[in-house]
C-alpha cells in the first residue's frame, strides 16, 4: 500500500528513518578483513611452503586449509539458508510499508557486499591465480593460489549470493510471490563458476595451458562471470517496488532533499 501523498514531507522524513547502513558498513569491513588475511597468508606461506605439494610444510599450511575450506564451503551456505528459511516471515501480507522499505534497503546492502565479494573472487584472486601459473611450476592442481581462489573466495561470493536470494524470498512480498528471473540468473550464473573449476583443472591436467589463458576451457569463467550483470535487473526491481511504496510525490520530495 503506497504511503499517503497528503503529507509528502513527513513521509519523506519517515522514509529517511528506515535507512540503516550498519549492515553494509560492518559487512564491508568483515569482507575486507577476510581478504586481507587471505592475502597475508599467501604472502607468508605461498612461496616458502607452497611449491612442493609432497612436503610436510605444504600439508601443514595448505592441505589443512583446503580441507577446512571445502568443509566450510558446504556447511556455511547450508547453515545460512537454513537460518533464513527457519526465521522466515510467515505473515508477509501484513508487512508494514516502513518495514518493507527497510528490508528492501537491507537487500540492497547485501547485494553491495555480494558485488564486492565478486570483485575479489572473479577479478583480484582469479588474476592472481593466472600470474601464479605463469611464474611457478606446479605439481598439483591444489596450488596455494588455487586453494584461496577456487575453494575460499568463490564459495564466499556464492554463499553471499544465495543468502541474498533467500533473504528476499523469505522477507519481501515482491520476491516471495514467485521467482525473479534476474535474481536467478545472478545467483545461479555466478555459482556455476564453481563447477567450471573442475572442468578447468581437468584441462590443465590434460594439456599444458598455464600460458594460454585465452583458451576455450577458460571461457566458462567469463560466460558465467558476466551473468553478474543481472544485479542491475534485480536493482531495477527493487527500485520499482520502492517507488510503488513511496509514491511519486514522496520520491520528488526525497530528490529535492
Amino acid at each position: 500500500m503506497p504511503i499517503a501523498k497528503t503529507d509528502s514531507a513527513g513521509a519523506a522524513q519517515r522514509a529517511a528513518r528506515v535507512v540503516d547502513t550498519k549492515p553494509v558498513v560492518f559487512g564491508t569491513i568483515a569482507l575486507m578483513l577476510v581478504v586481507a588475511l587471505l592475502r597475508l597468508y599467501e604472502q607468508l606461506f605461498g612461496w616458502s611452503a607452497g611449491l612442493d605439494s609432497f612436503s610436510p610444510e605444504f600439508q601443514l599450511y595448505w592441505t589443512n586449509l583446503l580441507e577446512a575450506a571445502v568443509f566450510l564451503s558446504v556447511a556455511t551456505p547450508m547453515a545460512l539458508v537454513g537460518y533464513l528459511w527457519r526465521t522466515r516471515d510467515r505473515k508477509l501480507e501484513k508487512l508494514s510499508t516502513a518495514l518493507e522499505l527497510r528490508r528492501l534497503l537491507y537487500l540492497v546492502q547485501w547485494l553491495v557486499i555480494f558485488s564486492l565479494a565478486l570483485f575479489w573472487g572473479l577479478s583480484f584472486f582469479s588474476e592472481q591465480t593466472a600470474v601464479w601459473h605463469m611464474t611457478a611450476v606446479r605439481d598439483t592442481d591444489f596450488t596455494p593460489s588455487n586453494i584461496v581462489t577456487f575453494y575460499i573466495s568463490y564459495p564466499l561470493f556464492a554463499a553471499l549470493g544465495l543468502g541474498a536470494f533467500f533473504y528476499a524470498k523469505t522477507r519481501l512480498p515482491f520476491f516471495a510471490k514467485g521467482y525473479s528471473l534476474a535474481f536467478l540468473i545472478l545467483v545461479v550464473g555466478v555459482f556455476m563458476t564453481i563447477p567450471n573449476v573442475g572442468f578447468n583443472e581437468w584441462g590443465h591436467t590434460s594439456w599444458s595451458m598455464d600460458e594460454g589463458f585465452a583458451g576455450p576451457l577458460h571461457w566458462g569463467f567469463v560466460f558465467f562471470g558476466w551473468m553478474s550483470l543481472a544485479v542491475f535487473g534485480v536493482t531495477l526491481q527493487i527500485l520499482a517496488r520502492m517507488r510503488a511504496l513511496l509514491g511519486s510525490e514522496v520520491i520528488e520530495e526525497l530528490r529535492r532533499r
